[in-house]
């Protein structure tokens, strides 16, 4: 319940935030995120009960809503052509699996420390808190909304990329012009919404039952299987990287996204056939890189037939029920494993969840937009 609540928070105002940002400035609302989240992340270090736990919970989940539907549909929009855009979306998550590669061997370390008369689980709150709180500030001052408010591009080089996005903006909405309660009601944006609600439960199980199952497996300690965590984490981040380009290349989404799922799915059923630890590790490495790797090139999906609120909205509403996913994948498994005594059936459930992902992603269609773009560029 407390790793589940925080989605919450997350889904309530996921789309309001989403179209908040696009409205006003989305550079500015990533900051304030920046500041929120980090203030409410450092109180988590000073929590005494069960409900102060629940509530900060709830609060990071608001805080935090609107991230990444900000970045993936205004910022990047603005500054990627569609050409470069799953590159563009799979290098900046990079960033997760960088995070995760430096924080899980360091939140190992602290949580068995107690500096300065504080317990590790609150130094660490404080430090990532801190950290998140200072970044805030550099992110309000160095990164502008669009190509014509920066110095360090030439007058050719701005011209370049605002003549394109606006050529590809036209484009999507000659072929079909979204309001925003259209792209929210919009059939290929209800079933994008589905395909990540069963992506998401499956990466949050994963993500939230990993450590647990890595020390039950091999006896390892809280360090020494934060210190393991790298492995698979760094795998993931060169897959999601090479991924980005060739979808980049190859102007290729559905395959991109599908087979790593389902690679994904298989290494959840690998886990729940043995117990033993190498095979453990190795469905582990094999499910961080199928659930991590393709979300670069999903993230740019929306964008192609969606530009401005429109696209900020349906990104900010896919994410939010997927999140739903993030709240019911870990609880379901605690549920499934407090009945059952172990976390076989649980590998089966986030199994078939991703597997469903996979296929729903590989029956996709292309919209109208993207045919027309298509037909463009052939034609030039």
């Amino acid at each position: 319940m407390g790793a589940g609540i925080f989605f919450a928070g997350y889904v309530l105002f996921e789309v309001p935030g989403a179209l908040i940002a696009e409205r006003w400035s989305p550079s500015k609302w990533i900051a304030r995120i920046l500041f929120t989240w980090g203030a409410t992340c450092m109180l988590m270090a000073f929590m005494q009960n069960e409900w102060h736990f629940y509530i900060l919970r709830f609060l990071l989940g608001a805080c935090e809503a609107s991230f990444y539907p900000v970045v993936y549909a205004s910022i990047i929009p603005r500054w990627f052509t569609s050409e470069t855009r799953a590159r563009a979306i799979s290098i900046t998550l990079t960033s997760l699996l960088f995070s995760a590669i430096i924080g899980a061997p360091l939140a190992g370390w602290m949580v068995e420390l107690t500096p300065f008369g504080f317990k590790g689980w609150q130094s660490l709150f404080l430090l990532e808190g801190g950290i998140t709180v200072l970044y805030g500030f550099v992110f309000l001052f160095g990164i502008k909304d669009n190509p014509a408010e920066v110095s360090w591009l030439n007058d050719e080089e701005k011209q370049y990329l605002i003549t394109t996005l606006k050529t590809e903006n036209e484009t999507k909405v000659k072929a079909k012009h979204f309001t925003i309660t259209q792209a929210l009601l919009d059939k290929k944006v209800l079933y994008l919404c589905a395909t990540y609600f069963f992506w998401i439960t499956g990466f949050w199980g994963f993500n939230f039952w990993m450590p647990q199952v890595l020390a039950s497996a091999t006896g390892w300690s809280a360090s020494e299987v934060g210190f393991a965590a790298v492995i698979p984490m760094t795998i993931a981040l060169v897959v999601m990287i090479l991924l980005g380009n060739s979808a980049s290349a190859k102007k290729e989404y559905r395959l991109h996204v599908s087979l790593p799922l389902a690679f994904a799915s298989v290494g959840f059923f690998i886990g729940a056939a043995s117990n033993s630890p190498v095979i453990a590790f190795i469905s582990v490495i094999i499910v961080a890189v199928g659930t991590y790797a393709p979300m670069g090139t999903w993230w740019s999906i929306p964008t192609t037939f969606l530009t401005g609120a429109a696209a900020a909205g349906a990104t900010g509403l896919i994410n939010s029920v997927g999140n739903i996913g993030g709240f019911l994948g870990p609880y379901a498994i605690g549920v499934i494993k407090d009945v059952t005594g172990n976390h076989v059936f649980a590998y089966y459930y986030l199994a078939g969840s991703l597997l469903l992902s996979a296929v729903m992603v590989f029956c996709l269609k292309k919209s109208k937009a993207e045919d027309s773009a298509l037909a463009t560029k052939q034609g030039a």
